[in-house]
């Protein structure tokens, strides 16, 4: 039966699945008839694949994945380079692909084999800044330097996915060919070529975000066709907004099925969870035995970690790391494993979060909550008593009931020698005067212990050139219905540190144990060092200041780092760290068995060995990791049959599922966060609006403008010294800036414009301006955020101030932002079925007050995970 009357006699009110159908058909036959019509030839044919892979192996061609800039879309492309036949052409950078024509039909993300030109047609990059530019990782080509170029023969791998795209606009559409039906769509990502399809619901959907897929692109087409699949929402709205986000990087989380629901243990008041008799025989209990707790920030309720230390017998010192034991609940293989692993990992957005487990396990049976029975981990090491030397360690299943849920500010205060702040601890309350001093007494040894380890611990991997980059930190204030009211900066406690060292720790000895014991199978972490010509801005920044920074090793470039400091201005340190973050290399994870040893290392924690064990309830890396670890620990104890592990090509497999996943969920949470700010900005009056004006420093300088950092709001972004009329800044005798007509002048550190009547300005690498703050609203793409120099001098407040308060009104425009979507859309759907404030909490996948969990759990992994800063 053809598929048309298969659709006809048995599903006639599917109008979804019949416009998708007529969609493809007739993308099908524009194809055909376009084939027939046009002879000619837009693109040159590609390569044969085995042409290709000779051609690779004989080194006339390259291989890498097509990179477009983003920035420049219709003219620059890099082949980032992968596999062996670049190696022996002794290629030290990628290859730009000069104009969509070079490019032959490749799309952004597709795997490409490369012939290059004659050194004589290398070009360079375009130093210039451009409509859209924000920030980007350069090699430093400031001055367009010829680079290898090249043209794509062929295509090895396309990796098409969906794509978010906009119809024409009335007026645009009225301009369209002689078939109406062929609609030119544009894609939401600038680096996707406009898509051809055909629908004969074009009208219908000018106004909204609309997915596609590209279906073929012929040699004789200008553009791909594809067809359409399904409709997103309005341009504009909040929600369509996040679906695009979360359809351009490929994320598709549904609420948890029943199959995985149904895996669950059942938890009620009736029938509360308790440690088995059967596990209690398996596991070693530390109920009784040690001084368990934990250090997390206000209001955590999923506490995967806690700590404990213990003064031996032989006087020595055992120190523990127990994490939830995930893996307990959620077998290799079941519906709930097999969900997490295709997530593998939680999504943060601005607003929101969608979790990898089920909130049974993530917020209950494996939160390390106080004075509750938990299975764990744990890591525990003796220690020399005095020089921290780890003697010896132990890895077991064991049974823990933590002693108190800390405040990270209440353990800092006890640190101090505070003791008043034992008010502030409920599990001392309620104790008589001896009790409590004695409790007291040991909490505030284990603290200081633990914090004397850390140092001990940091101070070894400093030497050896652990890298401190830059971070934001900030602290939540809560009303009395756990509603965010303000964030205030927060200085760093050194009890943050004791926790991350502890985590690092933890993280590196079972690196190392399940390497030694499966090393052709263990999954790591890698931190390869930097390419050296991404320092080259760094460099340069620095110099400008009468900085040297030394990028040779991880060492070199920390003790730089740590030199580098204007005591009249703390956003230069702050800015050059940033610097040399952009220049890092992405961590990533991988198999040992597909990875010379001497690749381990871990540049930015200058560890040899390192993986991730800390945080399973929210990445999938760690509970293969804990599996690995318990798999190594049975076959020690002859504990019977060990669980099936992945053998190294599936766990390569797996390894770069995790990374692209986790590179997405990186790139959601920027994008929704610059959504917030889009749509805090976008109502407001820049003329008269004192929000939108603030100081901004200079980090790069451009041909044509420069790079500014706004530190009051996090943002980065362009701002012109030459407008699109040819016009350029001046500054009038009021002190504020004007356009006017002239030329610019620009070195590597400043840049000068010079009208022809009126002062000239002259603008430094590090300089302090105001800026006044707009949005640029797109109706075919993501709002940016547009800025303005007003005034070359500082705006009001101090750069010490500035820096201070960096990221306060960041958070905040996302609290406003949602506060008044959720009451615009609240008031929308009680006019209409009157459901109540608990219900209308339903749509959310993550209960609760979710943006203040949100940031208490970013926080929280920045300090388990060290940083995404250094590439942990």
């Amino acid at each position: 039966m053809a598929d048309k009357n298969y659709l006809d006699n048995f599903w006639p009110d599917l109008k979804a699945a019949h416009e998708l159908f007529d969609s493809i058909l007739q993308s099908q036959r524009e194809r055909e008839s376009e084939s027939q019509e046009n002879h000619g030839k837009e693109y040159p044919e590609h390569v044969p694949l085995e042409t290709l892979e000779a051609g690779i192996k004989s080194r006339r061609y390259i291989q890498g994945v097509l990179s477009v800039n983003k920035h420049r879309a219709q003219v620059e492309a890099f082949v980032r380079l992968q596999g062996a036949s670049n190696k022996e052409k002794d290629l030290k950078t990628d290859i730009l692909i000069y104009g969509t024509k070079a490019r032959n039909r490749a799309i952004h993300g597709d795997v490409v084999a490369v012939e290059l030109l004659p050194q004589s047609e290398w070009k360079g990059r375009i130093a210039a800044l451009c409509e859209n530019e924000t920030e980007e990782k350069t090699s430093g080509e400031a001055h367009s330097e010829p680079m290898p170029t090249g043209r794509v023969v062929g295509i090895i791998q396309k990796n098409w996915r969906d794509y978010v795209v906009t119809f024409p606009s009335k007026e645009e559409s009225q301009s369209r060919g002689k078939n109406a039906q062929k609609v030119l769509v544009t894609p939401w990502d600038y680096r996707i070529p406009k898509i051809r399809i055909s629908t004969h619901q074009a009208e219908a959907l000018q106004d909204f975000r609309v997915v596609v897929r590209i279906d073929s692109w012929e040699s004789n087409s200008m553009y791909p066709n594809g067809h359409f699949v399904r409709v997103l929402g309005r341009i504009g709205d909040l929600e369509g907004e996040i679906q695009t986000i979360l359809v351009e990087n490929s994320i598709s989380v549904s609420p948890f099925s029943e199959a995985q629901m149904g895996e669950m243990p059942v938890v009620n008041p009736e029938k509360p969870w308790k440690v088995t008799p059967e596990e209690e025989l398996k596991r070693v209990d530390l109920r009784d035995s040690h001084l368990v707790f934990s250090i997390d920030p206000k209001g955590c309720e999923d506490v995967d970690d806690v700590l404990s230390i213990a003064m031996l017998p032989s006087g020595n010192l055992e120190l523990g790391v127990h994490i939830a034991d995930v893996t307990h609940f959620v077998a290799a293989g079941s519906y709930t494993d097999m969900e997490a692993r295709a997530r593998a990992t939680t999504y943060y957005l601005a607003d929101r979060r969608y979790d990898m487990l089920p909130a049974i396990l993530s917020a209950n049976l494996c939160s390390l909550l106080g004075s509750v029975d938990r299975y764990a981990v744990s890591v525990m090491w003796e220690l020399e008593k005095t020089s921290y030397e780890i003697k010896k360690v132990r890895y077991k299943r064991t049974i823990i009931r933590s002693s108190y849920k800390l405040v990270y500010e209440a353990a800092q205060a006890l640190l101090d020698g505070d003791l008043t702040a034992a008010a502030d601890i409920p599990e001392l309350k309620e104790l008589d005067e001896n009790t409590r001093k004695q409790k007291l007494d040991e909490l505030v040894w284990a603290i200081g212990k633990l914090t004397d380890i850390a140092r001990h611990v940091r101070a070894k991997r400093d030497s050896c050139g652990a890298l401190e980059l830059e971070g934001v930190e900030v602290q939540v204030q809560l009303d009395d219905k756990k509603n965010i009211n303000d964030l205030v900066p927060r200085q760093p406690l050194e009890v943050h540190e004791t926790v991350a060292e502890c985590m690092i720790l933890a993280n590196h000895w079972v690196a190392k144990k399940i390497w030694e014991s499966f090393p052709h199978q263990a999954l790591l972490r890698q931190h390869p060092p930097p390419r050296q010509e991404f320092f080259s801005e760094l460099r340069e920044c620095a110099n400008a200041k009468g900085f040297s920074i030394d990028t040779r090793s991880n060492k070199s470039l920390a003790e730089s780092l740590d030199r580098a400091v204007d005591l009249s201005d703390p956003l230069v340190n702050k800015l050059l760290r940033s610097m040399a973050t952009q220049a890092m290399s992405n961590a990533a994870y991988f198999s040992t068995g597909s990875c010379p040893e001497e690749e381990f290392l871990h540049y930015g924690l200058a560890l040899d060995k390192y993986t991730h064990f800390t945080s399973p309830i929210r990445r999938y890396a760690d509970i293969v990791v804990h599996r690995l670890l318990l798999a190594a620990t049975s076959k020690e104890d002859k504990a019977g049959p060990r669980e099936t592990l992945f053998g190294n090509k599936e766990l390569e497999e797996l390894s770069r599922h995790i990374n692209n996943r986790n590179r997405a969920a990186q790139h959601a949470q920027k994008q929704s966060t610059e959504l917030f700010q889009c749509m805090y900005f976008k109502d407001k009056d820049a003329d008269r609006d004192e929000s939108c004006t603030a100081d901004g420093i200079i980090y790069s300088v451009r041909t044509n403008g420069v790079l500014v950092f706004v530190p009051r709001y996090g943002i980065k972004g362009a701002a012109y010294l030459k407008n699109k009329e040819g016009l350029v800044l001046s500054r009038c005798s009021t002190g504020k800036c004007e356009w006017k007509p002239g030329s610019l002048q620009r070195s590597s550190s400043r840049i000068t414009s010079t009208p022809t009547t009126g002062d000239s300005v002259t603008l430094n690498l590090f300089d302090h301006l105001t800026v006044q703050i707009s949005v640029q609203s797109l109706r075919c793409h993501a709002d940016t955020i547009r800025l303005q120099i007003t005034s070359c001098k500082p705006y009001k407040t101090s750069a010490l101030e500035l820096a201070q308060s960096s990221h306060i009104c960041k958070t905040n425009l996302v609290r406003e932002v949602t506060k008044t979507v959720e009451e615009a859309q609240l008031a929308y759907d009680r006019a209409k079925t009157k459901v109540i404030d608990e219900e209308y909490e339903e749509y959310r996948q993550t209960k609760g007050a979710s943006l203040y969990q949100l940031l208490e759990e970013i926080k929280d992994l920045a300090l388990l995970d060290v940083s995404a800063d250094c590439g942990a």
